[in-house]
């Protein structure tokens, strides 16, 4: 009896010491996450703004004046498009780019090209956009000087409608393929050798075992890159930010970059909130569709 006592004593002891330990992440979130995001949905249904001294609730008039505007609208289809291109060519980017990285047999080659591959990833998205405004400068950049060079027409790429969508979705491509890399690179590491060597024995040519083995094998993995880069491909905003403003005639103007010219930027917080809750709820639906898609 006295055993049991004991052992009973120790794992009451356990569980009070892992509910101790796990408590403060737990408030932790709680107030970097369920509190902003309670008085957001909150904010939404009023006037709120920061100058205003009063706050009235004014219902779903925010969204209606959303779903009303033409330019919101505007700004959900160009979200869209861009994320559905970035996210098609970064998963495919990072899938080459991790075959190619497999298909190395030299084990410090393949370790140079993976920090190497690695390192538009690592920088901020800040000095990206700069560097890349830089390059493409109309007057002095080095990709306008390289086209003069070979005779080709040169653009003023953040400025014309049809480069400067394209040349946004090509930036976040080079930063962020990297990262899709990482990972189906990482997955590939547990697909069994066995299966490539019972395919070749059997005459499976390289384009046959990538389709039916490396493939499958890290089906759950390029879901997984795909929703992430979603999810982070549709709040995108400081490349817009920094390199279009959204322009030229809102050609590039994301939900993120609306909210913050026509909400945040005046202080009406109430009407941002309600585009918040909007964009929230897109992605939310889009990830259960992923995650549906997964799990069958």
């Amino acid at each position: 009896m006295k055993a049991e006592g004991r052992i009973t004593t120790a794992s009451g002891n356990r569980r009070r010491f892992a509910t101790a330990m796990a408590a403060p992440p737990f408030v932790i979130l709680a107030v970097m996450t369920a509190y902003p995001l309670i008085f957001t949905v909150l904010y939404s249904f009023t006037n709120f703004q920061l100058l205003r001294k009063t706050v009235k609730f004014v219902g779903l008039k925010n969204y209606i004046k959303l779903f009303t505007n033409e330019y919101f609208l505007q700004s959900i289809g160009v979200t869209v498009k861009f994320t559905v291109f970035a996210v098609l060519f970064e998963v495919a980017v990072g899938f080459i780019m991790a075959l190619f990285v497999e298909s190395i047999h030299r084990e410090r080659t393949a370790k140079i090209l993976r920090v190497l591959l690695l390192v538009p990833y690592l920088l901020p998205s800040v000095t990206v956009a700069l560097s890349w405004r830089m390059m493409l400068s109309p007057n002095y950049g080095i990709i306008n000087r390289t086209l003069e060079a070979l005779r080709l027409p040169v653009y003023n790429w953040f400025s014309d409608l049809h480069t400067a969508l394209p040349m946004l979705i090509l930036i976040d491509i080079w930063q962020n393929a990297p990262f899709v890399f990482l990972l189906l690179y990482a997955a590939m590491q547990s697909v069994p050798q066995s299966q490539y060597e019972a395919a070749r024995m059997d005459g499976a040519s390289y384009v046959q075992q990538v389709r039916f083995i490396t493939v499958p094998g890290i089906a759950p993995v390029l879901a997984l890159c795909a929703l992430l880069r979603t999810i982070d491909s549709f709040r995108i905003f400081d490349k817009v930010n920094l390199l279009t403003g959204g322009g030229p005639a809102n050609s590039t103007t994301t939900i993120t970059q609306y909210l913050y010219a026509y909400g945040i930027k005046n202080l009406k917080f109430g009407f941002g909130s309600a585009g918040a809750i909007i964009m929230t709820l897109i992605v939310l639906v889009l990830s259960c569709l992923y995650i549906k898609k997964a799990v069958k």
